[in-house]
């Protein structure tokens, strides 16, 4: 298993994305999106795509994990965390050395004990208010 960063195209998204269930939206926006992206990573299998994980932030104190999908076939088969190990390795290679980073996401109810095996707190937690988001359209 191998990971490559910033190979990610838009069809290679959209694939990767509908293959876990999502609603996809159209081509001209994920390629927008990808232009706007920190670091994109994708996990292969050979040379099958199984995997991919987008990196979004401002690259000094915040950084957000966005669209995270495996493969059915290769749930629970460590691609998640390697996928993972490689964005957090990216995110230490591009800070400084003192710095200490937030990095974030909103989990699915399915994933939220993989995320915390990999260290990552649930929200709302004791000290925090909780994790959220809001969908805007434009009709």
């Amino acid at each position: 298993m191998t990971v490559k960063t910033n190979e990610l195209s838009a069809e290679l998204f959209l694939r990767l994305y509908t293959s876990v269930g999502w609603e996809p939206p159209g081509i001209e926006q994920v390629q927008k999106a990808l232009e706007n992206t920190l670091a994109t990573f994708t996990a292969y299998d050979e040379t099958t795509p199984v995997g991919m994980v987008r990196l979004i932030g401002d690259g000094g104190m915040s950084f957000y994990i966005k669209d995270f999908a495996v493969i059915s076939e290769y749930q629970s088969k460590g691609v998640g965390a390697l996928l993972l190990h490689a964005l957090e390795d990216y995110i230490k290679e591009n800070i400084a050395r003192d710095w200490a980073v937030s990095l974030e996401l909103i989990s699915s109810k399915e994933a939220v004990g993989f995320y915390q095996k990999h260290g990552f707190e649930e929200r709302p937690c004791a000290w925090d208010g909780p994790g959220m988001f809001k969908m805007i359209r434009n009709k």
